[in-house]
C-alpha cells in the first residue's frame, strides 16, 4: 500500500531547500514527468552539462538568493561588473554583453552607469 505524504511534509522539505527548492519545483512541474524521471529531467534542464550542471545551478541560485537578501541586488551587480573588468574585460565588451541581456532598458542604463564608475 502506497503511503500518502501530507502537503505540510512536502512544504517543510521544499522550504528547507529555500529558493533552490522552489526552482526545482518549477523545473519538475515543467517536465510533465513524475518520479525519478522528473527529477533527472529537471536537473538536466536547469544547467549546462546535464544533471551535475543542474545541481551546480541550484547551488549557485541558493548562494545568490542569500547574497541578494544580505547585500542587495545593486551590490551584487556592482561587484560582478567590477570583477569582470578587473579580470581583463574591457568596458566596451561588458557593455556589449549587458546590451544583449533580456533586461529592461532602465536596468541596462543602471549597469552602464555602474561600469562607468569603475576606477582603472
Amino acid at each position: 500500500m502506497k503511503k500518502i505524504v501530507s502537503l505540510d511534509t512536502i512544504i517543510s522539505k521544499v522550504a528547507a531547500l529555500g529558493v533552490p527548492g522552489l526552482i526545482l519545483v518549477v523545473a519538475i512541474a515543467a517536465t510533465g514527468l513524475t518520479g525519478a524521471a522528473a527529477i533527472t529531467a529537471a536537473l538536466a534542464m536547469l544547467g549546462p552539462a546535464g544533471m551535475l550542471g543542474g545541481i551546480a545551478t541550484l547551488g549557485v541560485a541558493g548562494l545568490l538568493s542569500e547574497g541578494i537578501a544580505r547585500y542587495g541586488v545593486e551590490a551584487i551587480f556592482k561587484g560582478v561588473i567590477r570583477k569582470l573588468y578587473f579580470q581583463g574585460e574591457t568596458k566596451a565588451s561588458i557593455k556589449a554583453k549587458v546590451d544583449g541581456y533580456p533586461i529592461t532598458k532602465a536596468l541596462k542604463v543602471k549597469l552602464y552607469e555602474m561600469l562607468d564608475q569603475v576606477q582603472e
